[in-house]
């Protein structure tokens, strides 16, 4: 009996001395000497020749790590060309002297032209390599491609896309019209039904050789910038069209994307007022009204006064009522403009109505799912916004009434 428990004991020893020594390391790990981390990548296509065209930006370690500077900067632009985004990025290895880690990636960039075509059979190549992580925002270049984005120098971060990415998170939380949109929430646009995908829009404004240049950032207005723009409407994986900033902010509050934001409503003939809006909450409800879809959109929203330029008592409880009707008026305003893009110009459900009648009733959608788009152009909207001031600000009336 004893020797069979010092046998257990001894097999059961060497057991866990194995899976010790297979635990020890990482099979899967990389040297970071061995590796070229990209940051970004921009995607457009050669008319010519039918190719990809990938530019990749990628951060150069040793002028990030140093403690002096020197001329060199510290991120690298690299292009190639492909018949397929495989392709490239095994060709780009004749190029650069070590592998592409692409985990660390923060933006794709889609070139406007190259996304008017579709994006989808790029989307496979992005979707299957492991090597992508899903938290990356997609952007397409609004009136050009996507390498002139990479290309352009910022003055406040040592990378491009770094800066931009950064641009992104803050516009989302303090000004509605732009939104960043992930990897998982494109598929889900391009696959579902009853909803099509939009991508935020960037766009390089100013002289973009020069923007490129260290030269450019020599001086206070830099030479160049990019700058987030709206959104691109698709319409599956094509891109059909834009939404402009008041339509952008339109389409953010039906689908519930505002945290923060920035208006302004009339006040006596000439005068505005300037409302932060602190709280944002919408509802989208499907019915049906003779026999046709009708969608019901129900947003109530509070609101701090944060600017007066006009003569108004605040004090008396009928201004403040006048001037959440007016805020009220202007929201309607901006969501029926939003929707009217996109059923009379883009011809695109971007909102996703026809998910919403698809999720509260099935069995019409049975019926009209196959004829969707035609009936989307003419389903009717209902708009219903409740606007409450909460706050009045640090002073209670405007400068004027107190002189």
């Amino acid at each position: 009996m004893g020797k069979l428990y010092l046998f257990k004991m001894l097999f059961l020893s060497i057991l866990i001395g194995n899976c010790m020594i297979w635990l020890a390391g990482c099979w899967s790990s990389h040297e970071l000497s061995d590796l070229m981390i990209v940051t970004g990548m921009g995607i457009d296509k050669d008319i010519e020749s039918e190719n990809y065209v990938v530019t990749l930006q990628i951060i150069n370690p040793g002028e990030i790590a140093s403690q002096t500077k020197t001329e060199r900067l510290e991120v690298t632009s690299y292009q190639t060309k492909g018949k397929t985004l495989y392709e490239v990025m095994r060709r780009i290895s004749t190029e650069v002297p070590r592998k592409m880690y692409l985990s660390h990636i923060q933006l794709i960039i889609f070139g406007e032209e190259f996304a008017k075509e579709g994006i989808g059979k790029s989307l496979d190549f992005i979707s299957r390599n492991h090597e992508f992580r899903t938290d990356f925002y997609i952007l397409v270049s609004k009136g050009g491609k996507a390498e002139d984005i990479l290309n352009v120098l910022t003055p406040t971060e040592s990378s491009p896309l770094v800066s931009l990415y950064s641009s992104i998170e803050v516009a989302e939380k303090i000004w509605a019209p732009t939104k960043g949109v992930t990897l998982d929430e494109l598929m889900r646009g391009i696959i579902s039904e009853g909803i099509n995908p939009v991508l935020t829009g960037v766009e390089a404004n100013g002289d973009k050789e020069k923007g490129s240049e260290v030269k450019g950032l020599e001086q206070i207005r830099p030479a160049a910038v990019t700058k987030v723009t709206g959104y691109g409407a698709f319409k599956k994986d094509r891109l059909v069209g834009w939404l402009n900033e008041s339509e952008s902010k339109g389409y953010n509050y039906i689908i519930d994307h505002v945290e923060s934001t920035v208006g302004t409503v009339p006040c006596d003939e000439d005068g505005i007022i300037a409302l932060e809006v602190s709280k944002s909450k919408t509802e989208t409800k499907a019915g049906m009204k003779d026999g046709k879809p009708l969608i019901t959109i129900d947003t109530s929203i509070e609101a701090n006064i944060g600017e007066v330029q006009c003569k108004i008592d605040l004090l008396k409880e009928e201004s403040i009522r006048k001037i959440e009707k007016n805020a009220e008026r202007q929201v309607v305003s901006l969501m029926e403009a939003s929707v009217k893009k996109a059923k009379e110009e883009l011809k695109s459900d971007i909102f996703g109505f026809g998910e919403t009648i698809h999720r509260q009733h099935p069995d019409v959608w049975k019926k009209i799912k196959n004829h969707w788009n035609e009936t989307f152009q003419d389903v009717e909207v209902t708009y219903n916004v409740q606007y409450k001031i909460r706050r009045l600000g640090t002073i209670s009336n405007t400068i004027e009434i107190d002189k």
